[in-house]
């Protein structure tokens, strides 16, 4: 009986692969941010040793301090913003790409606060305190220091990257044209650095700390180079991904089935997201997120896309042998995040694809896994859907009509309850699941605080909203 005991509470605290895997990443997680902190925490100490307080006894000499702090801090998140939008693979797989995104942004626009800081403070340090004379002094350091103007230039760019940020701004923005824009931030990057190399007191004030930047500077841009640039192209040369066919979904909603080499060595996971770049026309040059709608295969793949405007409405006129260049895959929106064996899955519109693909690609047992669509007129893939209910179990719940408030995610087919009450009335045990949710912005933010209203662990929840 001890024995046997023994054997039972072995078994219980074996870990399997999904736990291997979740602690392999939360060690990523840790790793990456205790990185962050540990640089800013090196270059602060090495502004405290270089006399930077006992500077801030005096007027002039404080602002200079303080300018330079915010200088060493605002280059640290600097880079840290470039290696965020670099592709990293580790950081991409324990993240996920909306993380990635609210850090990106959160380092992002700190970093550019404390880069005007840092501008205003050494200006006003070097014009002696004097306010009057910050014009004349920044004309004479933008004229005369080497490096400033390029200083200035790299200034610009970022500024132009911040202001097309801002949700207003993106708004008015198409996808392309601000991923063009934000390009520019590289740019801004690398013209701050002759600056930094000719006027940086701290970079060469040790052998410590010169190793430290130049070390930096270039894991990022190694970074840039090897994941954004080098293992694409060599990824589409490799696998010789090809349109196979276009094929209708609705009025406007499209198929997109690819074909490619060994596309199993890819290691994509249903739910996961390509940038793909369809070689015809101008979408040579345009790259666009589309989600999987179906788990890959060994050599297919397959997107679905809603018309929503100039390049997506031009994947309907796609040839079959259309060649693809494309970057991925990326996000977390796919068995990697799961953590119970129950799943729910919730999505609008063009949303229920990449939710298809995980229905499709995940492990469960009948009865496991459900699925509420959203819907206007008709259902998308209701058709594949079906036949994932009569083959593995899954149970469909259509959601149609408009939502019947700006406050809820819910049609008429509700009535009077309110979406907590008819979501926990459709799925009681839905704080013992995993839920995946996918769809419009305003929409989703909706599910989420139904969701927490409901009892579900934060953790328990996924999902992905190509936020840009």
């Amino acid at each position: 009986m001890t024995t046997l005991t023994a054997g039972v509470r072995r078994n219980a605290t074996r870990c399997t692969p999904r736990d291997r895997r979740a602690r392999r990443d939360a060690a990523g997680r840790l790793g990456a941010m205790s990185t962050l902190w540990l640089a800013l925490l090196l270059v602060t100490y090495w502004w405290v040793a270089g006399g930077g307080v006992q500077d801030l006894s005096g007027w002039d000499s404080a602002l200079l301090s303080t300018g330079r702090l915010t200088g060493l801090v605002a280059s640290v998140l600097l880079l840290a913003q470039v290696l965020l939008m670099a592709r990293v693979p580790i950081l991409e797989h324990t993240f996920g790409q909306d993380r990635l995104a609210h850090l990106h942004r959160l380092v992002g626009f700190t970093s550019f606060n404390l880069m005007l800081a840092h501008i205003v403070l050494i200006i006003w340090g070097y014009a002696g305190g004097a306010i009057p004379q910050i014009p004349a002094e920044t004309w004479r350091m933008t004229i005369d220091d080497p490096g400033m103007l390029l200083a200035v230039a790299g200034s610009l760019c970022l500024v132009m990257v911040v202001v097309t940020s801002i949700r207003a701004a993106r708004a008015r923005l198409r996808y392309e044209s601000w991923h063009l824009l934000h390009l520019y931030a590289y740019f801004g990057v690398g013209l701050a650095l002759p600056h930094q190399l000719w006027t940086g007191q701290e970079l060469l004030a040790s052998t410590a700390s010169t190793v430290f930047w130049w070390s930096a500077w270039a894991a990022a841009a190694l970074a840039i180079l090897v994941f954004r640039v080098a293992m694409p192209l060599q990824r589409s040369l490799t696998h010789r991904v090809r349109v196979a066919a276009v094929v209708a979904e609705g009025p406007d909603v499209v198929s997109v089935h690819l074909t490619g080499r060994a596309l199993d060595r890819l290691h994509a996971e249903a739910g996961q997201f390509f940038v793909w770049r369809f070689l015809s026309g101008e979408g040579r040059t345009r790259g666009n997120p589309y989600s999987l709608s179906a788990a890959p295969t060994h050599d297919t793949l397959r997107i679905t896309v809603k018309d929503l405007g100039e390049e997506s409405g031009r994947l309907r006129t796609l040839a079959p042998g259309t060649r693809v260049l494309f970057e991925g895959p990326y996000g977390r929106l796919s068995d990697r995040a799961r953590t119970r064996d129950k799943l729910a899955f919730i999505g609008a519109g063009v949303g229920i694809t990449p939710l298809r693909a995980l229905a499709e690609g995940l492990d469960y047992e009948p009865g496991e896994a459900v699925l509420l669509q959203r819907y206007r007129d008709e259902p998308l893939m209701s058709v594949e859907l079906q036949d994932l209910a009569n083959q593995r179990g899954l149970e469909l719940l259509w959601l149609p009509g408009r939502r019947r408030s700006d406050t809820s995610w819910l049609g008429p087919h509700a009535g009077a309850a309110d979406d907590l009450t008819s979501l926990t009335y459709w799925v009681p045990d839905i704080g013992e699941r995993d839920v995946y949710v996918c769809g419009p912005t305003a929409w989703t933010d909706q599910v989420l605080r139904t969701l927490a209203a409901a009892g579900v662990p934060p953790e328990q929840i996924h999902l992905e909203t190509f936020s840009w």
